[in-house]
């Protein structure tokens, strides 16, 4: 039960941001009572906090498995994979690139720590690309390089629906045509500024 509620939660927070989601639509999607949904998870805020800590756990996970692939390899191979391998894991899951942008970029009462995770991401994600020796001491401007890759990722699944048709595709060649443009946009980008 407490899973369903999980998962649950997880969709109607990626689709209406916290402040949108109440406890009562949360019983409704699991087919619950509103008490079931207290006994097992407390306030919205706990749920909301336990979708988030799985969500970076995810991530972390995701992120770890890119860096054994790709890890001694130059940093046009490592951005090459990282993109495929995000996007593909974003666009199987568009809750988690919508999750993302809602905490971060929504107007919500939700943790002011919500980001730290995100934070912490972003730092392990620039020691991997070689951006930074220290995931503590990140330079602002590495941080700045890693958000570009890491907004653009989540902006293109989570508003797939959004631009695809601007795009005129269908949603296989959207994904292909949004794998690509990155990889044309960002691996030079990065190479270039890694060589200078």
């Amino acid at each position: 039960m407490k899973g369903r509620i999980l998962e649950a939660a997880r969709h109607l927070f990626a689709e209406y941001g916290f402040s949108g989601v109440t406890t009562r639509m949360l019983a409704r999607e699991v087919g619950i009572d509103i008490s079931t949904l207290y006994y097992h998870w407390g306030e919205k805020q706990d749920l909301y906090d336990a979708v988030m800590a799985d969500l970076s756990c995810e991530i972390r996970a995701k992120l770890r498995e890119i860096e054994r692939m790709v890890h001694g390899g130059s940093l046009a191979h490592r951005l090459e994979v990282a993109i495929d391998v995000m996007c593909d894991w974003l666009f199987a899951h568009p809750e988690a690139a919508k999750l993302m942008l809602s905490s971060y970029m929504g107007k919500s009462r939700s943790a002011p720590d919500a980001h730290v995770p995100i934070k912490e991401h972003i730092a392990n994600i620039a020691v991997a690309m070689g951006l930074a020796l220290d995931r503590t001491r990140v330079p602002a401007r590495a941080n700045a390089r890693v958000l570009t890759v890491w907004n653009s990722a989540i902006n293109f699944t989570a508003g797939e629906d959004f631009f695809l048709p601007m795009l005129g595709v269908d949603r296989d060649e959207y994904r292909s045509v949004v794998k690509d443009t990155l990889k044309f946009i960002l691996i030079p980008a990065f190479a270039q500024s890694s060589a200078a």
